[in-house]
Parts: structure tokens; sequence; C-alpha cells
């Protein structure tokens, strides 16, 4: 079922045939057994238009809406690091301050000599970490699709520092310790890596205002935003609204449930709340959000960030030297990112596209989900792309389905 207007006619907005061709394409998917269910949100020029295609599980049952909650995965970073930004904005952190008076479990690094080698062949960091260095995500720790099977990526995922694991994160401080006992595995300023440094931001911000970080992030960029169904849990009377999340077997394609809706990993306030990936949300409500830094900061009349903290944001920050084992990840290892992330630069907190690699144009600002997700500003063209799914990026489908509504999307662009 599709709500939302069809547009006959532009006026800056989408084409109807445009806007056909996308739901078929979308119901498609659908329709193929791969996508149990999807929403889809696209404005430009002041108008919206959502579908909402099948169902919240495979096996049928209640249809998708509009107002579904999806677990956003890595499409948490980009809305997650706004709390760091008002900080910024406030002169309550610093770009170029060292991070240890609140994180001091980062003072006196040591880093590998070989990013393969055993955990005590180090030399000491040659300068401490900044807050920097965590904003553009190269403080010399992360998640390397490249280092599988290193003593530094094995101990990572043995202190359970990263999410997706058996064992959820465990709480910030003792996080935090876990984290503090590995070297680096580059000097700080050096390699752009994902994930780690999101996380990071979080527990930053919460130690910098003396509050959760959820707490934080709902004074001063949800609420404003009115984003109410935005959070790291879904409360017990929404529950009814949040899918399954399915990580279908890479080899045979069954449907695997990794993550029920009632008593699973969102049912109840998590013990860390992620930067990285831990958000709950809706199409509109990461309309609003995107909207607003497509708007210079600004939601209907209230300031959220400040122009220059966009800018910051929405802009790429690395040189190649930091982003060339990103641009390797992407481009030699489609199998692993199945094509997704060749955007060229990175911001804070989320992709930036540096030269033309699809359809979209440079300057288009947002990010992925591993359960399905993606999120994207295009300041050229003044409009929103949102698609949220509940199916992991074990397969190749759900990135299909991401490709294909993108392809369509800027297809029905109608000037």
């Amino acid at each position: 079922m599709s709500e939302g207007m069809m547009m006959e006619h532009s006026n800056g907005g989408f084409s109807a045939a445009g806007l056909r061709r996308m739901r078929e394409v979308l119901a498609e998917h659908v329709d193929s057994g791969k996508i149990p269910g999807l929403v889809a949100l696209v404005s430009r020029g002041g108008r919206t238009h959502v579908e909402a295609l099948g169902t919240m599980h495979r096996d049928g049952g209640a249809p998708m809406s509009r107002d579904t909650i999806f677990r956003m995965a890595s499409t948490s970073k980009p809305v997650t690091v706004a709390g760091a930004m008002v900080l910024l904005d406030e002169c309550r952190l610093r770009l170029d301050d060292p991070v240890e008076p609140w994180l001091p479990e980062l003072a006196d690094r040591r880093v590998l000599r070989r990013i393969d080698g055993p955990l005590d062949d180090t030399v000491p960091a040659r300068r401490p970490i900044t807050v920097r260095d965590l904003l553009t995500s190269t403080f010399g720790l992360g998640m390397d699709m490249m280092a599988l099977g290193t003593p530094i990526m094995n101990a990572v995922f043995e202190r359970g520092l990263t999410p997706n694991l058996p064992v959820p994160m465990p709480e910030p401080d003792e996080w935090m310790r876990r984290l503090g006992e590995l070297p680096l595995m580059h000097q700080p300023g050096e390699h752009w890596q994902y994930q780690i440094s999101n996380d990071l931001l979080g527990v930053l911000v919460a130690r910098v205002t003396g509050r959760s970080f959820e707490d934080f992030l709902r004074e001063r960029v949800f609420d404003p935003l009115g984003m109410n169904d935005t959070g790291f849990h879904v409360p017990a009377d929404r529950l009814d609204r949040l899918p399954a999340l399915y990580a279908p077997d890479p080899q045979t394609g069954e449907f695997l449930v990794w993550d029920e809706a009632k008593g699973g990993r969102w049912s109840e306030p998590p013990a860390f709340q992620g930067g990285g990936g831990g958000l709950v949300s809706t199409v509109d409500d990461y309309h609003a959000y995107f909207r607003m830094l497509l708007n210079g900061g600004v939601h209907e009349g209230r300031r959220i960030l400040s122009r220059p903290a966009v800018e910051l944001m929405t802009t790429n920050r690395l040189t190649p030297e930091q982003t060339a084992a990103r641009t390797a990840t992407a481009v030699d290892n489609v199998h692993i990112s199945h094509g997704q992330g060749q955007h060229g630069g990175w911001g804070v907190g989320m992709a930036v596209r540096t030269y033309r690699g699809d359809y979209a144009p440079v300057g288009q600002f947002g990010w992925d989900g591993g359960t399905g997700t993606t999120s994207y500003a295009d300041p050229h063209n003044r409009l929103v792309g949102i698609l949220l799914t509940q199916v992991g990026l074990s397969v190749p489908d759900p990135a299909r389905l991401i490709h294909d509504f993108w392809t369509t999307l800027y297809q029905a662009i109608d000037d």
C-alpha cells in the first residue's frame, strides 16, 4: 500500500512516472521473497512521498507502515555525531584538544609495529589522541575488514568491543577499560578506521556532559526535531511496530531471525548506548534530521547546529592516505561491501561523495546500515532519500535493493 501524494507535475519534486517506476522496482524486490517488507521516503522541493510495501515478518502478518520502527545499524552514525557537534558549538569540546581529561583510558597509547603483529610488539604513540581524531574516525583503532584474523582484530572481538556479537557490549566504563588494554593499530590521525570511534564519541559526550548519551541527544537533538520514535531501545508499548531482524544464511539464503522484537536486544535499555549502530527510528524521524542538515542546521525556525558545524560534518575531512583502507574495502572487496561505500570521502559520522561513482552527485552525504538501511541527503538536488528494511547484509539482496532505490530515485528527478 502506497502512502503519500503522487505528484503529477514536478515543481522541483519528482515526476509521477518516475515515482511509479520506483514503486514498481521496490515491489519487485518484495515480491521476490528476498525482502519481506520496506518503507521508503523521498523528499524534494518541500514535497514528500512515502512507500510502505510488504509485511513486518517473512511469514506475513502486519503490513509495513509509515510509522514502523527500524534498527538503524550504522545509519545511526550520521545522527549520533550531532551530540559531539553540539559540544563543539558550545566550546565544551575543541577539535584539537586531547581526549585524555575525559577518556583517561586512552592516555599513553602504544601502537603496533605491524597491523598483523603480536599485541606486545609496539612503539609509543607519537602524540595524544584528539577530539578531531575521534570525529574523523582516525584515532588509530577500528573495524578493519582487511585485517580479520590478526591478533588485534581477534582481541577486539574477544573483548566484546563491537556490536552484533553473541554477547552485547558492556557498560561504558567497562568497555573503556577493555579498550584501554589494547594497543592502537595505527598512529593517531594516520588512517580512517570504522566503527569504534563512533562508539567512543558517545562515551565522550556522556562524560563531558555528566549525563547519559541518550539523555543529551534527546534534549538537544531528538526532541527539538520531533524525533519521538528515535532512541536506543523500543518501549514496550511500541514493540508491535518493530519488525523481526533477519540475517539470512550466506550459503543457503535461509531466513534466520537475528533479533526478535519481544525479548530482543532492543526491547530493553542497553548497557551501552552505541553511537556507531544502536539507534532505532522511523522514516519521518530521520527525514526531520537530514532536512535539518540540508537547511544548514535549522529546523522549523529553531537552530539545532551551527551552519559551520553542519558544513564540517558534511564535507570531506580525509586525505587520500587516510582513506586508502576504506577505498580498498569498497573497491577490492565488493563481496563484503556489495559495492556500498564507493563515495570517496568521509565527513563526521558519514560518507561524503567526492567523485561521481554512480547516479548521485558530488556532495551527497549520509550512510548505510548492516540491517538493510540507507539514508542520504543531496544538497545539489535538495533531496533526501531514506529506505529501511530489516534484512541484514549477510546476503547481497538488501544491497541490491538499496542500489535500485537510489537509481530509481535519481531517475525520478524532473526539472
